[in-house]
């Protein structure tokens, strides 16, 4: 089967990673709540059947998160704002549960993690758009084994959703009283730790699938990494840079607004599947 990318998808892509990198900056995720809309669409428009279309768009999502999350960190690093602490507690419970969610991947069904877009996108846009300063459930991060636990958590169902673990890890921190800058930063940090393992999980959990386009290596299409990923480098600073220029609250209820937004694209894809 030929992947027929047009002209169209060709741009949709570099704008999609163009936005994935200041997303990515500007929020402390690795973008794959917007790359893995896109490329499930655009597969879609390419004829790639639907029982390998979802886990296709989170694998390359994955694989995208690498370069940008490690774009993203590093400028937040620079100015300071990272919890090395954390991310060396979280490093390898958060890459064992990746490596899990990828496993969860090669038997679940499509719609899987379209609801666990749903579930997740929208408890973390209520607590970002609602809540108060009074919505948390400690004053400081845990600590020991409870902490570990928490990474795994966040790799396993950061990778069976695609994304580099951002938007959860900075829900999980701003529960347990930290800013939501410093959340923000630490949590780009998280997106490489999530995408390496999970990337070569979903090479894996796709290999000799069959439906895949040619250019696929598993569940991650080499073309589309290609053309996404250069435009993700060129923004991610940019976002970094608004990020710290934007007020603790104005940053909140943009990430919620943006988490909604995902959230509801796929009750769309849930309920017209």
């Amino acid at each position: 089967m030929t992947l027929p990318f047009d002209l169209a998808a060709l741009v949709t892509l570099c704008l999609g990673g163009a936005a994935t990198g200041f997303l990515a900056g500007l929020f402390g995720v690795g973008g794959g709540a917007i790359t893995v809309p896109i490329l499930f669409e655009i597969f879609g428009v390419m004829g790639i059947g639907d029982d390998v279309r979802m886990p296709l768009a989170v694998g390359t999502s994955l694989a995208v998160i690498i370069p940008t999350s490690l774009r993203s960190v590093r400028s937040h690093y620079l100015r300071g704002a990272v919890d090395l602490a954390v991310l060396k507690s979280w490093a390898v419970p958060i890459m064992v549960g990746a490596l899990a969610g990828a496993a969860v991947a090669r038997y679940a069904a499509p719609e899987v993690f379209q609801v666990a877009f749903v579930v997740f996108g929208t408890v973390m846009s209520a607590k970002l758009l609602f809540g108060k300063s009074t919505w948390r459930i400690a004053t400081d991060m845990p600590r020991g084994w409870v902490l570990r636990g928490l990474g795994f958590f966040i790799g396993s169902v950061s990778s069976l959703m695609g994304i580099g673990g951002g938007a959860i890890s900075t829900l999980v921190m701003t529960l347990h009283n930290r800013p939501i800058h410093q959340a923000v930063a630490t949590s780009a940090g998280v997106g490489a730790l999530i995408a390496v393992p999970g990337t070569l999980g979903y090479i894996l959990a796709g290999w000799g699938k069959p439906g895949l386009p040619p250019d696929a290596i598993g569940f991650v299409s080499l073309i589309a990494f290609a053309l996404t990923v250069p435009a993700t480098l060129v923004t991610t600073p940019m976002g970094v840079a608004v990020a710290h220029r934007l007020p603790r609250r104005a940053l909140e209820v943009l990430f919620g607004l943006f988490l909604a937004t995902v959230a509801l694209r796929f009750v769309i894809a849930v309920f017209s599947g």
